[in-house]
């Protein structure tokens, strides 16, 4: 029964999030919405990154010499400078294990 369940949420999630991109016309979309979708990359992503780097399992905010800062802060800056996703991403990770598996042992 619950493997069922879980199939059956997949598809309804999968189904309904697909309705919205392949039935929907481009055309049909204004100018001005067009534009703002644009920014919806840009204005999720941090909501989704930032409390896994400024709060600990226990919900309250870690001190500055936690490594997943200066991890961040080193990714920030290579996406700064680079503008490629995949960079940022990989120096930010290898900054983190470095720091957690070289500096702090």
């Amino acid at each position: 029964m619950t493997w069922l369940s879980i199939l059956l949420s997949g598809i309804v999630t999968y189904f309904s999030r697909m309705a919205m991109i392949a039935l929907i016309d481009r055309d049909m979309l204004g100018s001005k919405v067009k534009e703002a979708l644009n920014y919806v990359p840009a204005a999720v992503f941090p909501a989704i990154i930032f409390p896994g780097v400024f709060f600990n399992d226990f919900g309250s905010i870690v001190e500055f010499t936690d490594p997943k800062i200066y991890g961040a802060i080193i990714a920030l800056l290579v996406g700064f400078y680079s503008r490629n996703v995949i960079a940022t991403i990989v120096s930010g990770l290898l900054s983190y294990w470095f720091i957690i598996f070289f500096l702090l042992k």
